[in-house]
Protein backbone atom coordinates (compact mmCIF):
# COMPACT_ATOMS: atom_id res chain seq x y z
CA UNK A 1 0.00 0.00 0.00
CA UNK A 2 1.24 3.53 0.69
CA UNK A 3 4.78 3.46 2.02
CA UNK A 4 6.11 5.83 4.65
CA UNK A 5 7.53 8.86 2.94
CA UNK A 6 10.41 11.12 3.79
CA UNK A 7 9.13 14.17 5.66
CA UNK A 8 9.60 17.29 3.53
CA UNK A 9 8.10 20.75 3.75
CA UNK A 10 5.46 21.00 1.04
CA UNK A 11 3.84 24.37 0.34
CA UNK A 12 0.23 23.88 1.39
CA UNK A 13 -3.08 25.73 1.37
CA UNK A 14 -5.95 24.97 3.78
CA UNK A 15 -9.65 25.26 2.94
CA UNK A 16 -12.55 25.28 5.40
CA UNK A 17 -16.17 26.42 5.50
CA UNK A 18 -18.36 28.37 7.89
CA UNK A 19 -21.86 26.86 8.00
CA UNK A 20 -24.94 26.79 10.20
CA UNK A 21 -23.43 23.85 12.08
CA UNK A 22 -19.91 25.28 12.25
CA UNK A 23 -19.60 28.98 13.11
CA UNK A 24 -16.60 31.20 12.40
CA UNK A 25 -14.94 30.54 15.76
CA UNK A 26 -15.32 26.77 15.41
CA UNK A 27 -14.07 26.88 11.81
CA UNK A 28 -10.93 28.78 12.89
CA UNK A 29 -10.33 26.27 15.67
CA UNK A 30 -10.60 23.33 13.25
CA UNK A 31 -8.24 25.05 10.79
CA UNK A 32 -5.73 25.66 13.61
CA UNK A 33 -5.83 21.94 14.29
CA UNK A 34 -5.60 21.17 10.56
CA UNK A 35 -2.49 23.37 10.33
CA UNK A 36 -0.89 21.43 13.20
CA UNK A 37 -1.78 18.19 11.43
CA UNK A 38 -0.21 19.54 8.22
CA UNK A 39 2.96 20.50 10.09
CA UNK A 40 3.07 17.05 11.68
CA UNK A 41 2.79 15.47 8.21
CA UNK A 42 5.64 17.62 6.88
CA UNK A 43 3.82 20.53 5.27
CA UNK A 44 4.14 24.31 5.48
CA UNK A 45 0.84 26.20 5.44
CA UNK A 46 1.11 29.28 3.21
CA UNK A 47 -2.51 30.48 3.32
CA UNK A 48 -5.99 29.60 4.58
CA UNK A 49 -9.22 30.06 2.68
CA UNK A 50 -12.66 30.02 4.33
CA UNK A 51 -16.13 30.58 2.90
CA UNK A 52 -19.52 31.14 4.49
CA UNK A 53 -22.18 28.90 3.01
CA UNK A 54 -25.28 27.02 4.12
CA UNK A 55 -23.71 23.71 3.16
CA UNK A 56 -20.64 22.56 1.18
CA UNK A 57 -20.95 22.60 -2.60
CA UNK A 58 -21.62 18.98 -3.71
CA UNK A 59 -19.35 19.41 -6.77
CA UNK A 60 -16.27 21.19 -5.38
CA UNK A 61 -16.95 21.66 -1.60
CA UNK A 62 -16.56 25.47 -2.00
CA UNK A 63 -18.33 27.89 -4.33
CA UNK A 64 -17.26 28.83 -7.86
CA UNK A 65 -15.96 32.31 -6.94
CA UNK A 66 -13.89 31.06 -4.03
CA UNK A 67 -12.55 28.20 -6.17
CA UNK A 68 -11.33 30.73 -8.77
CA UNK A 69 -9.57 32.66 -5.99
CA UNK A 70 -7.90 29.47 -4.72
CA UNK A 71 -6.94 28.45 -8.27
CA UNK A 72 -5.23 31.80 -8.89
CA UNK A 73 -3.31 31.63 -5.60
CA UNK A 74 -2.21 28.03 -6.19
CA UNK A 75 -0.97 28.90 -9.67
CA UNK A 76 0.83 32.13 -8.63
CA UNK A 77 2.55 30.63 -5.58
CA UNK A 78 3.50 27.19 -6.89
CA UNK A 79 1.39 25.39 -4.24
CA UNK A 80 1.83 21.61 -4.28
CA UNK A 81 -0.96 20.52 -1.93
CA UNK A 82 -4.44 21.78 -1.03
CA UNK A 83 -5.96 20.35 2.17
CA UNK A 84 -9.72 20.45 2.82
CA UNK A 85 -10.87 20.40 6.45
CA UNK A 86 -13.70 17.93 5.86
CA UNK A 87 -13.79 14.60 4.06
CA UNK A 88 -14.35 15.06 0.33
CA UNK A 89 -16.57 12.82 -1.74
CA UNK A 90 -14.87 10.99 -4.61
CA UNK A 91 -16.59 13.38 -7.07
CA UNK A 92 -15.41 16.49 -5.18
CA UNK A 93 -11.85 15.23 -5.07
CA UNK A 94 -11.84 14.42 -8.81
CA UNK A 95 -13.34 17.81 -9.74
CA UNK A 96 -10.91 19.75 -7.52
CA UNK A 97 -7.89 17.92 -8.95
CA UNK A 98 -9.08 18.79 -12.45
CA UNK A 99 -9.55 22.49 -11.59
CA UNK A 100 -6.53 23.14 -9.35
CA UNK A 101 -4.11 20.73 -11.06
CA UNK A 102 -2.31 19.89 -7.83
CA UNK A 103 -2.51 17.31 -5.06
CA UNK A 104 -5.89 17.42 -3.27
CA UNK A 105 -6.28 15.75 0.12
CA UNK A 106 -8.81 16.04 2.93
CA UNK A 107 -8.51 15.80 6.72
CA UNK A 108 -9.08 12.04 6.65
CA UNK A 109 -6.33 11.47 4.07
CA UNK A 110 -3.98 13.74 6.03
CA UNK A 111 -4.51 11.83 9.28
CA UNK A 112 -4.02 8.52 7.46
CA UNK A 113 -0.76 9.87 6.04
CA UNK A 114 0.48 10.83 9.53
CA UNK A 115 -0.47 7.40 10.85
CA UNK A 116 1.45 5.79 7.96
CA UNK A 117 4.54 7.84 8.92
CA UNK A 118 4.25 7.06 12.63
CA UNK A 119 3.37 3.34 12.55
CA UNK A 120 6.37 1.41 13.87
CA UNK A 121 5.20 -2.13 14.58
CA UNK A 122 3.77 -4.66 12.14
CA UNK A 123 0.45 -4.44 14.01
CA UNK A 124 0.16 -0.66 13.66
CA UNK A 125 1.24 -0.76 10.02
CA UNK A 126 -1.40 -3.40 9.26
CA UNK A 127 -4.11 -1.31 10.95
CA UNK A 128 -3.12 1.81 9.02
CA UNK A 129 -2.91 -0.09 5.73
CA UNK A 130 -6.41 -1.47 6.26
CA UNK A 131 -7.75 2.04 6.92
CA UNK A 132 -5.98 3.35 3.81
CA UNK A 133 -7.49 0.70 1.55
CA UNK A 134 -10.96 1.30 3.02
CA UNK A 135 -10.54 5.02 2.25
CA UNK A 136 -9.18 4.26 -1.24
CA UNK A 137 -11.86 1.83 -2.41
CA UNK A 138 -14.63 4.33 -3.32
CA UNK A 139 -12.05 6.74 -4.80
CA UNK A 140 -10.50 4.47 -7.42
CA UNK A 141 -12.43 5.96 -10.35
CA UNK A 142 -10.40 8.62 -12.12
CA UNK A 143 -7.12 7.85 -10.35
CA UNK A 144 -4.14 8.12 -12.67
CA UNK A 145 -2.39 4.98 -11.39
CA UNK A 146 -3.58 1.39 -11.34
CA UNK A 147 -2.85 -1.15 -8.67
CA UNK A 148 -0.46 -4.02 -9.31
CA UNK A 149 -0.91 -4.14 -13.08
CA UNK A 150 1.51 -7.09 -13.16
CA UNK A 151 -1.34 -9.21 -11.75
CA UNK A 152 -3.35 -8.66 -14.92
CA UNK A 153 -3.10 -10.73 -18.07
CA UNK A 154 -4.28 -14.16 -19.17
CA UNK A 155 -6.48 -15.91 -16.65
CA UNK A 156 -6.44 -13.00 -14.14
CA UNK A 157 -9.44 -11.01 -15.33
CA UNK A 158 -13.06 -11.88 -15.64
CA UNK A 159 -14.78 -11.64 -19.02
CA UNK A 160 -15.11 -8.01 -20.00
CA UNK A 161 -13.64 -6.79 -16.72
CA UNK A 162 -12.40 -3.21 -16.91
CA UNK A 163 -9.27 -1.83 -15.28
CA UNK A 164 -11.25 -0.08 -12.54
CA UNK A 165 -13.14 -3.29 -11.74
CA UNK A 166 -9.84 -5.15 -11.54
CA UNK A 167 -8.47 -2.52 -9.16
CA UNK A 168 -11.57 -2.73 -6.98
CA UNK A 169 -11.25 -6.49 -6.80
CA UNK A 170 -7.57 -6.20 -5.81
CA UNK A 171 -8.40 -3.67 -3.08
CA UNK A 172 -11.24 -5.82 -1.71
CA UNK A 173 -8.90 -8.82 -1.63
CA UNK A 174 -6.29 -6.73 0.20
CA UNK A 175 -8.88 -5.59 2.76
CA UNK A 176 -9.96 -9.19 3.33
CA UNK A 177 -6.35 -10.34 3.82
CA UNK A 178 -5.54 -7.48 6.19
CA UNK A 179 -8.62 -8.19 8.30
CA UNK A 180 -7.58 -11.84 8.60
CA UNK A 181 -4.06 -10.76 9.57
CA UNK A 182 -5.43 -8.42 12.25
CA UNK A 183 -7.65 -11.18 13.66
CA UNK A 184 -4.61 -13.43 14.01
CA UNK A 185 -2.60 -10.68 15.77
CA UNK A 186 -5.62 -9.84 17.97
CA UNK A 187 -5.74 -13.43 19.22
CA UNK A 188 -2.02 -13.33 20.00
CA UNK A 189 -2.40 -10.03 21.90
CA UNK A 190 -5.42 -11.37 23.80
CA UNK A 191 -3.25 -14.28 24.98
CA UNK A 192 -0.55 -11.81 26.04
CA UNK A 193 -3.07 -9.77 28.04
CA UNK A 194 -4.42 -12.90 29.73
CA UNK A 195 -0.85 -13.85 30.75
CA UNK A 196 -0.30 -10.62 32.66
CA UNK A 197 -1.65 -12.16 35.83
CA UNK A 198 -3.88 -10.50 38.37
CA UNK A 199 -2.43 -6.99 38.24
CA UNK A 200 -4.81 -4.03 38.08
CA UNK A 201 -4.80 -2.42 34.62
CA UNK A 202 -4.69 1.37 34.23
CA UNK A 203 -4.93 3.08 30.82
CA UNK A 204 -3.96 6.61 29.83
CA UNK A 205 -6.52 8.10 27.43
CA UNK A 206 -7.04 11.57 26.03
CA UNK A 207 -6.92 13.89 23.07
CA UNK A 208 -3.80 13.77 20.94
CA UNK A 209 -0.81 15.82 22.15
CA UNK A 210 -2.03 16.29 25.74
CA UNK A 211 1.09 14.78 27.31
CA UNK A 212 0.11 11.13 27.88
CA UNK A 213 3.49 9.74 26.79
CA UNK A 214 5.38 12.34 28.85
CA UNK A 215 3.34 11.36 31.92
CA UNK A 216 3.96 7.69 31.13
CA UNK A 217 7.71 8.32 31.06
CA UNK A 218 7.67 10.22 34.36
CA UNK A 219 5.71 7.74 36.45
CA UNK A 220 7.00 4.51 34.91
CA UNK A 221 10.63 5.67 34.48
CA UNK A 222 10.45 4.36 30.90
CA UNK A 223 11.44 5.93 27.60
CA UNK A 224 8.26 6.13 25.51
CA UNK A 225 8.55 8.35 22.41
CA UNK A 226 7.03 11.78 23.03
CA UNK A 227 7.17 15.05 21.10
CA UNK A 228 5.08 18.14 20.46
CA UNK A 229 3.32 16.75 17.39
CA UNK A 230 -0.03 15.09 16.86
CA UNK A 231 -0.18 11.28 17.07
CA UNK A 232 3.37 10.86 18.39
CA UNK A 233 2.22 7.52 19.80
CA UNK A 234 0.37 4.92 17.72
CA UNK A 235 1.43 1.64 19.28
CA UNK A 236 0.05 0.85 22.72
CA UNK A 237 2.86 0.71 25.29
CA UNK A 238 2.37 -1.22 28.53
CA UNK A 239 4.66 -0.80 31.55
CA UNK A 240 4.64 -2.25 35.05
CA UNK A 241 4.49 0.59 37.60
CA UNK A 242 4.97 0.32 41.36
CA UNK A 243 3.68 2.94 43.82
CA UNK A 244 4.22 2.22 47.54
CA UNK A 245 5.08 -1.40 46.75
CA UNK A 246 1.74 -1.80 44.95
CA UNK A 247 2.33 -2.94 41.33
CA UNK A 248 -0.07 -2.31 38.46
CA UNK A 249 0.04 -2.19 34.64
CA UNK A 250 -0.05 1.21 32.92
CA UNK A 251 -0.78 1.49 29.18
CA UNK A 252 -0.33 4.49 26.88
CA UNK A 253 -2.82 4.48 24.00
CA UNK A 254 -3.23 6.34 20.71
CA UNK A 255 -4.59 9.88 21.08
CA UNK A 256 -8.07 10.84 19.91
CA UNK A 257 -9.04 13.75 17.70
CA UNK A 258 -12.21 15.43 16.48
CA UNK A 259 -13.44 14.34 13.06
CA UNK A 260 -11.47 11.11 13.51
CA UNK A 261 -11.78 9.10 10.28
CA UNK A 262 -14.31 6.29 10.62
CA UNK A 263 -11.83 3.94 8.91
CA UNK A 264 -9.31 4.56 11.70
CA UNK A 265 -11.84 4.14 14.49
CA UNK A 266 -12.76 0.78 12.99
CA UNK A 267 -9.24 -0.51 12.32
CA UNK A 268 -7.83 0.75 15.64
CA UNK A 269 -10.63 -0.64 17.81
CA UNK A 270 -8.48 -3.68 18.53
CA UNK A 271 -5.64 -1.45 19.75
CA UNK A 272 -8.13 0.15 22.12
CA UNK A 273 -8.78 -3.22 23.77
CA UNK A 274 -6.35 -1.92 26.39
CA UNK A 275 -8.93 0.76 27.17
CA UNK A 276 -11.90 -1.61 27.13
CA UNK A 277 -10.16 -4.08 29.44
CA UNK A 278 -8.70 -1.48 31.82
CA UNK A 279 -9.88 -1.31 35.44
CA UNK A 280 -9.17 2.43 35.69
CA UNK A 281 -8.85 5.20 33.09
CA UNK A 282 -6.63 8.25 33.53
CA UNK A 283 -8.20 10.84 31.22
CA UNK A 284 -5.37 13.29 30.51
CA UNK A 285 -6.41 16.81 29.46
CA UNK A 286 -4.28 19.70 28.17
CA UNK A 287 -5.74 22.47 30.33
CA UNK A 288 -3.60 25.06 28.55
CA UNK A 289 -5.57 24.49 25.33
CA UNK A 290 -8.38 27.09 24.99
CA UNK A 291 -10.86 24.43 23.87
CA UNK A 292 -9.99 21.64 26.28
CA UNK A 293 -13.65 21.14 27.24
CA UNK A 294 -14.44 20.26 23.61
CA UNK A 295 -11.52 17.83 23.66
CA UNK A 296 -12.97 16.14 26.76
CA UNK A 297 -16.32 15.79 25.00
CA UNK A 298 -14.66 14.28 21.90
CA UNK A 299 -12.73 11.73 23.98
CA UNK A 300 -15.87 10.79 25.92
CA UNK A 301 -17.74 10.32 22.64
CA UNK A 302 -15.11 7.88 21.33
CA UNK A 303 -14.93 6.10 24.69
CA UNK A 304 -18.68 5.60 24.46
CA UNK A 305 -18.27 4.26 20.92
CA UNK A 306 -15.74 1.63 22.04
CA UNK A 307 -17.78 0.80 25.18
CA UNK A 308 -15.31 2.29 27.64
CA UNK A 309 -17.30 5.27 28.95
CA UNK A 310 -18.62 3.55 32.09
CA UNK A 311 -15.22 2.75 33.60
CA UNK A 312 -13.86 4.42 36.79
CA UNK A 313 -12.06 7.52 35.55
CA UNK A 314 -9.70 10.11 37.01
CA UNK A 315 -9.39 13.48 35.26
CA UNK A 316 -5.73 14.52 34.98
CA UNK A 317 -5.45 18.18 33.99
CA UNK A 318 -1.93 18.44 32.59
CA UNK A 319 0.25 21.36 31.43
CA UNK A 320 -0.64 23.71 34.30
CA UNK A 321 2.78 25.29 33.67
CA UNK A 322 1.54 26.48 30.25
CA UNK A 323 -1.93 27.62 31.40
CA UNK A 324 -2.65 31.28 30.65
CA UNK A 325 -5.68 33.47 31.29
CA UNK A 326 -6.64 37.06 30.67
CA UNK A 327 -6.88 39.32 33.70
CA UNK A 328 -9.53 41.91 34.45
CA UNK A 329 -8.71 45.12 36.30
CA UNK A 330 -10.59 45.36 39.60
CA UNK A 331 -11.93 48.78 38.56
CA UNK A 332 -13.25 47.41 35.25
CA UNK A 333 -17.01 47.22 35.73
CA UNK A 334 -17.82 46.75 32.03
CA UNK A 335 -15.92 43.65 30.94
CA UNK A 336 -17.87 40.48 31.63
CA UNK A 337 -15.82 37.70 33.19
CA UNK A 338 -15.82 34.61 30.94
CA UNK A 339 -13.83 31.37 30.79
CA UNK A 340 -10.87 33.12 29.15
CA UNK A 341 -10.42 35.01 32.44
CA UNK A 342 -10.59 31.92 34.69
CA UNK A 343 -7.63 31.12 36.89
CA UNK A 344 -6.93 27.50 37.82
CA UNK A 345 -8.68 28.15 41.13
CA UNK A 346 -11.72 29.44 39.24
CA UNK A 347 -11.80 26.23 37.16
CA UNK A 348 -11.63 24.12 40.32
CA UNK A 349 -14.84 25.80 41.50
CA UNK A 350 -16.73 24.82 38.32
CA UNK A 351 -17.83 21.31 37.29
CA UNK A 352 -14.29 20.13 38.05
CA UNK A 353 -15.00 20.51 41.75
CA UNK A 354 -17.89 18.07 41.47
CA UNK A 355 -15.58 15.19 40.58
CA UNK A 356 -13.78 15.75 43.91
CA UNK A 357 -10.59 13.77 44.34
CA UNK A 358 -10.94 12.44 40.80
CA UNK A 359 -9.61 15.74 39.38
CA UNK A 360 -5.87 16.39 39.66
CA UNK A 361 -3.89 19.33 38.28
CA UNK A 362 -0.30 18.56 37.25
CA UNK A 363 2.59 19.43 34.97
CA UNK A 364 4.16 16.19 33.75
CA UNK A 365 7.05 17.94 32.04
CA UNK A 366 7.92 20.05 35.12
CA UNK A 367 6.89 17.30 37.58
CA UNK A 368 4.50 19.59 39.47
CA UNK A 369 1.98 17.98 41.86
CA UNK A 370 3.15 14.49 40.91
CA UNK A 371 3.21 13.36 44.54
CA UNK A 372 -0.50 14.18 44.85
CA UNK A 373 -1.04 12.40 41.53
CA UNK A 374 0.75 9.26 42.78
CA UNK A 375 -1.23 9.29 46.03
CA UNK A 376 -4.56 9.51 44.19
CA UNK A 377 -3.64 6.80 41.69
CA UNK A 378 -2.38 4.57 44.51
CA UNK A 379 -5.65 4.99 46.42
CA UNK A 380 -7.75 4.20 43.34
CA UNK A 381 -5.66 1.14 42.35
CA UNK A 382 -5.58 -0.09 45.96
CA UNK A 383 -9.39 0.14 46.22
CA UNK A 384 -9.81 -1.89 43.02
CA UNK A 385 -7.26 -4.47 44.18
CA UNK A 386 -8.76 -4.86 47.65
CA UNK A 387 -12.23 -5.31 46.15
CA UNK A 388 -10.97 -7.94 43.74
CA UNK A 389 -8.58 -9.72 46.10
CA UNK A 390 -9.88 -9.18 49.67
CA UNK A 391 -7.54 -11.88 51.04
CA UNK A 392 -4.60 -9.53 50.31
CA UNK A 393 -6.00 -6.78 52.49
CA UNK A 394 -3.48 -7.32 55.29
CA UNK A 395 -0.66 -6.67 52.81
CA UNK A 396 -1.91 -3.13 52.15
CA UNK A 397 -2.06 -2.44 55.86
CA UNK A 398 1.62 -3.36 56.01
CA UNK A 399 2.40 -1.16 53.00
CA UNK A 400 0.61 1.79 54.57
CA UNK A 401 2.41 1.22 57.88
CA UNK A 402 5.85 1.52 56.29
CA UNK A 403 5.06 4.52 54.11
Amino acid sequence: MLEKKEIGYEKTVLIGVITRDQNEEKSKEYLDELEFLTYTAGGEVVKRFTQKMDMPNPKTFIGTGKMEEVEQFVHDNDIGTVVFDDELTPAQQKNNERILRCKIIDRTNLILDIFAQRAQTSYARTQVELAQYQYLLPRLAGMWTHLERQKGGIGMRGPGETEIETDRRIVRDKISLLRKKLKTIDKQMAVQRSNRGQLVRVALVGYTNVGKSTLMNVISKSDVFAENKLFATLDTTVRKVVIKNLPFLLSDTVGFIRKLPTQLVESFKSTLDEVREADLLLHVVDISHPNFEDHIASVNEILDEIKGADKPTMMIFNKIDAYKHETIDEDDLITEKTKIHYTLDDWKKTWMGKVGENAIFISAINKENLEEFREQVYSAVREIHVTRFPYNKFLYQEYDQYE
